[in-house]
């Protein structure tokens, strides 16, 4: 369990492999979108997959143990933004799986985990290299939400980011030191 001095190896595991599971998620969907690079498709969506199971962890574990004990300085405006950071994160992980998935899978373009079908996909019986989507607007939905939170995303990660360091090099309080899994005095 966590505690003010030191968070359980569980937050700290889960907490860095979403997040650098959804950095590099990002960072990939950014350039495959922009440069249309195809075959990364498959590969970010089995990926996705993956991590959004980690998510649902992180969330449980969350829910089960709360968040963990504040040991920062700060504003109270300062901990109402963190606050709020904080839940941005928890739904903006939740939410782009969740909308990469009514993309693809709505889409008709199927969704799986390195080839194990979990939807399967459905294509133009006439143009069978297309999808044949299964709702239309779902998927148009998906794409489009996908593409602003993740968005939102970055903007939140680059906040949350900031009053780590902001932590670590302004307060000295030990808020990092103790995401990184070490023990901090309060």
């Amino acid at each position: 369990m966590d505690s003010p001095q030191q968070l359980s190896r569980s937050t700290v595991l889960l907490h860095w492999f979403v997040a650098l599971g959804m950095i590099g998620l990002t960072a990939v969907g950014l350039y495959m979108s922009r440069a249309e690079v195809w075959f990364l498709y498959p590969i970010h969506k089995s990926i996705g997959v993956l991590v959004f199971g980690l998510i649902l962890l992180r969330v449980v574990w969350r829910l089960r143990n709360g968040w963990p004990a504040q040991v920062a300085e700060g504003s109270p405006l300062e901990h109402r933004l963190a606050q709020l950071v904080h839940w941005l994160l928890i739904g903006l992980t939740l939410a782009m799986p969740i909308t990469g998935m009514m993309h693809s899978g709505a889409g008709g373009h199927g969704i799986a985990i390195f080839g194990l079908q979990l939807l399967p996909s459905q294509h133009k019986p006439d143009a069978p290299g297309e999808a044949l989507p299964y709702n239309q607007n779902v998927a148009e939905w998906g794409e489009e939400l996908h593409e602003w939170l993740g968005y939102l995303l970055i903007l939140t990660v680059m906040l949350h980011l900031a009053g780590a360091l902001k932590h670590h090099w302004v307060y000295k309080d030990g808020v990092l030191r103790r995401m990184l899994g070490q023990r901090i005095e309060t």
